[in-house]
């Protein structure tokens, strides 16, 4: 069998460098994209990194070129996992009221627009493979959170949404398109004060970013063949 592809988003740490290990240790190549150079004792090689500013449109859209340029034809899997959630000068929450109008057009950019315009760009690629999308959404973007500001939460509620209308439009092409909402993952990110969240979850503990990289997986396995247009939560039960 030939050797599937993935194309990662937001792969240098957390949640996407979990990702990045999964899959190559399930035998995949990996494509990332991030706007800084992979390290170069980097292990599934730094030969298959496009390096593109996501908050940038027209650079996204001219990285597309490049990207095809290392696919043969087909895109097993693209996983949007970039994400930006900007804080105030003390490292607190921005809201509707003083994120600077800058700064959502930056964060819409990267949490929404470029997995748009990925997956357009790449529609041809991923249907002849009969691909996989996943978004990377969050819990925040269906509840007010503590520490996520506004333009995040928006940001990832507006990608669930989007997730919906790609499953639909993406479906006859045989891509499927589905999204991951993770909860509370204990990242270099966390905020201070997060231990207070976790002591209310029914699970009561951090998720791992491994666990996430699982769901991930799954939704780009043939395991989840039938799903699509589905926003799985991996949150330890803390949306009930």
């Amino acid at each position: 069998m030939s050797q599937k592809t993935l194309l990662l988003t937001g792969a240098s740490r957390g949640i996407g460098h979990a990702t990045v290990r999964k899959f190559h240790a399930e035998g995949w190549r990996i494509i990332t994209c991030s706007r800084n150079a992979l390290p170069k004792d980097c292990p599934w090689g730094g030969e298959d990194h496009v390096q593109l500013d996501l908050g940038d449109p027209s650079d996204t859209i001219n990285a597309v070129g490049q990207i095809q340029e290392r696919l043969n034809g087909k895109l097993d899997a693209l996983v949007n996992n970039a994400g930006i959630s900007p804080k105030g000068p003390n490292g607190e929450r921005l809201s509707t009221l003083n994120t600077d109008l800058m700064d959502w057009g930056r964060v819409f950019h990267v949490n929404f627009f470029a997995s748009v315009v990925l997956a357009r760009g790449l529609k041809e690629e991923l249907a002849s493979a009969k691909g996989s999308v996943v978004n990377v959404t969050s819990i925040a973007g269906s509840r007010v959170h503590p520490f996520a500001g506004a333009a995040y939460a928006t940001s990832k509620a507006a990608l669930a949404a989007l997730t919906r209308e790609m499953a639909h439009d993406f479906g006859p092409l045989g891509v499927r398109v589905n999204a991951i909402a993770p909860g509370e993952v204990e990242t270099s990110i966390l905020s201070p004060g997060t231990d207070k969240i976790v002591e209310k979850l029914p699970l009561q503990r951090l998720g791992q970013p491994d666990e996430v990289a699982q769901a991930i997986y799954f939704l780009c396995s043939d395991a989840s063949s039938y799903i699509s247009g589905a926003e799985i939560e991996v949150n330890g039960a803390q949306h009930v």
